[in-house]
């Protein structure tokens, strides 16, 4: 049995689009997943109750997918902010983190994430739950009004999440 048949599925969402013309109710289900501005990314896990209902209220303002290990890792290393803005280190997680187990940094915290034993939205004291990407280098490959399935940016897109994130970061 391989170490990727343990994780469960952590959703990486990303909010593509601002505030102008965004209706209330969509407005409100983008705060309650912390994705205040454009451009920012939370991860959450894929089995948490009632978040398939929130991603699809926000479809046409986000797109989420499933994040793998080696993007998990490189985007705690590099956009990772605990309190005070400071950037997330190994010794920093070695210290703080030791309470739930978790030795050998940033890889250590994301199999942990992955492996569902943490959950970045419950340990917002520690590590900040919501990370601050930069827009995609080369830009986006298609219109942000249009859905992923029809070409476009919004919605669900599985595993190529990965790969915009990685031009995000």
């Amino acid at each position: 049995m391989s170490s990727e048949t343990l994780y469960t599925p952590v959703y990486a969402i990303i909010r593509i689009r601002g505030v102008v013309d965004c209706p209330y109710d969509v407005e409100y289900t983008l705060k309650l997943l912390r994705l205040h501005k454009k451009f920012h990314c939370t991860l959450y896990p894929a089995t948490l109750p009632g978040l398939k209902n929130m991603l699809l209220k926000v479809a046409s303002w986000a797109t989420w997918g499933e994040i793998d290990r080696e993007t998990l890792i490189l985007l705690l290393r590099e956009r990772g902010r605990v309190p005070g803005n400071k950037r997330l280190t190994d010794e920093y997680v070695d210290k703080y983190f030791a309470q739930y187990g978790i030795k050998g940094g940033i890889v250590a915290l994301a199999d942990a994430i992955l492996q569902g034993k943490i959950y970045l939205h419950k340990v917002d004291h520690l590590i900040k739950p919501v990370f601050r990407l930069h827009p995609p280098r080369s830009g986006f490959k298609g219109s942000i009004k249009k859905p992923y399935s029809q070409g476009g940016e919004l919605g669900y897109r599985g595993s190529a999440i990965n790969e915009l994130l990685v031009r995000m970061i």
